[in-house]
């Protein structure tokens, strides 16, 4: 995609939950990917957490970094798949104020390149909530590069044309 090379690179402070049973930092690849990638790429990982899945608990801690203003946007892996212990879309839609269902689409889309018709078992979301963006990226790395490097790295850096996520972040809140 297009990248404005005369325009300055805005770094977004992002901070990345994963959702997991089983998973601490010692292990968690997923997550170390994704901040890998946002890292690389020049933007601040502003915090990063592991929690159980637990609906309860996955909204409180959304709730808690939504209201952070040294956090623009959230990126979750993890409990998006359709067993009875994923629950991280049932967690964002408690927090959110507009859901953006264009990224799940795309997600599933470019998904199905790799995994073919076992991408229908992601439930991959995002979301607006009180002005930070929210993306909610299946579990395992390879979904999170999928969903960094063809969705994400664009439209999170605030020079891609013709559009971007980073540009409309000083209007999200108005009404």
């Amino acid at each position: 995609m297009p990248i404005d090379a005369d325009a300055a690179f805005l770094p977004v402070r992002i901070a990345v939950l994963t959702v997991s049973d089983t998973r601490s930092l010692a292990d968690d690849r997923s997550g170390d990917t994704l901040v890998e990638r946002l890292t690389a790429a020049g933007h601040v990982l502003a915090d990063r957490a592991i929690l159980r899945d637990d609906a309860d608990a996955i909204a409180a801690h959304l709730h808690q970094w939504i209201d952070d203003p040294a956090i623009d946007c959230i990126v979750t892996t993890g409990g998006t798949g359709v067993t009875g212990r994923d629950v991280t879309p049932e967690a964002v839609e408690r927090v959110a104020d507009k859901i953006i269902p264009g990224f799940g689409e795309l997600f599933r889309w470019l998904s199905y390149a790799k995994i073919g018709t076992s991408t229908v078992q992601s439930r991959a979301c995002a979301c607006v909530a009180r002005g930070t963006y929210i993306f909610a990226l299946p579990g395992s790395t390879g979904a999170v590069k999928d969903g960094w490097d063809g969705i994400l790295a664009s439209q999170l850096d605030n020079r891609h044309r013709p559009c971007n996520f980073v540009e409309l972040m000083p209007r999200l809140t108005e009404r």
